[in-house]
């Protein structure tokens, strides 16, 4: 929920302080941290919750002294969700002399900043981004305080085998990395119980049409939909299934 996202960026900026303090310049008067993700675009909804949790957790900081006698100071970055922004937004704040970034929110965006942040020996949390290989290439300053698409397949997976035995499920995703990711890795947990998906597809996420899509889930008789993506696409998905006639339940991450 809402609350949750933001106590999420708020609990992150709490998380390794010694090792932002460590990395910041002594002489400094103020440390400066970050947060960023998608406070403009598509996701901002979520771009916004993040801002409100950091914007929280600097005020009650300095408002109880700082850290080690120093006020925090934040630096704010729009990724807008898009990873050629996010790499900018990295540069960006590398040169800001920030020492500690809260983000960025999408997978897409998290994975390539965070060689920006590995290279700049920058602190870099993210209270979102659930796609493993964020974790998994030896940067040893990137962190996440979210569960990894792995997990979340796996407990997918056995959801939809253990609740709807012997329907017809399609698993369909956004072509995102957090999105494709949680399809994939759901899928493969169906595999591993010896089922096979009715249908896999991709779509395009900010499109308003899915009609072409919906056509498909009804052509192969879907009963269960799995979708690796966002609410957005999802609510019109299932409106759209429903007008045409397809009553299938939706799953999602």
């Amino acid at each position: 929920g809402n609350m949750k996202t933001v106590f999420s960026v708020a609990a992150t900026f709490l998380i390794l302080l010694t090792s932002m303090i460590a990395r910041s310049p002594a002489t400094a008067d103020d440390i400066v941290i970050a947060v960023a993700g998608p406070i403009t675009g598509q996701y901002a909804i979520f771009g916004q919750q993040m801002l409100r949790g950091a914007e929280m957790a600097v005020s009650d900081i300095n408002r109880a002294g700082g850290v080690l006698g120093k006020q925090l100071v934040l630096e704010v970055g729009d990724d807008a969700c898009e990873a050629k922004q996010a790499v900018a937004v990295a540069n960006q704040m590398a040169n800001k002399g920030v020492v500690f970034m809260a983000g960025h929110f999408c997978s897409s965006t998290s994975i390539p900043a965070s060689e920006v942040y590995f290279e700049e020996g920058i602190l870099q949390i993210s209270p979102a981004s659930t796609n493993p290989t964020l974790t998994e290439r030896g940067f040893d300053n990137v962190f996440r305080t979210c569960g990894r698409d792995d997990q979340q397949g796996q407990v997918a997976g056995s959801f939809l085998a253990e609740k709807f035995p012997g329907s017809r499920i399609a698993i369909l995703h956004d072509k995102t990395a957090y999105g494709k990711g949680l399809a994939d890795e759901t899928r493969k947990e169906l595999k591993s119980r010896g089922i096979e998906e009715g249908l896999y597809e991709a779509y395009t996420a900010g499109e308003k049409d899915y009609s072409a899509l919906v056509s498909k889930l009804k052509a192969a008789n879907i009963e269960i939909i799995y979708l690796g993506g966002y609410h957005t696409e999802a609510g019109l998905i299932v409106r759209q299934a429903r007008a045409q006639g397809l009553s299938a339940r939706l799953v999602s991450g």
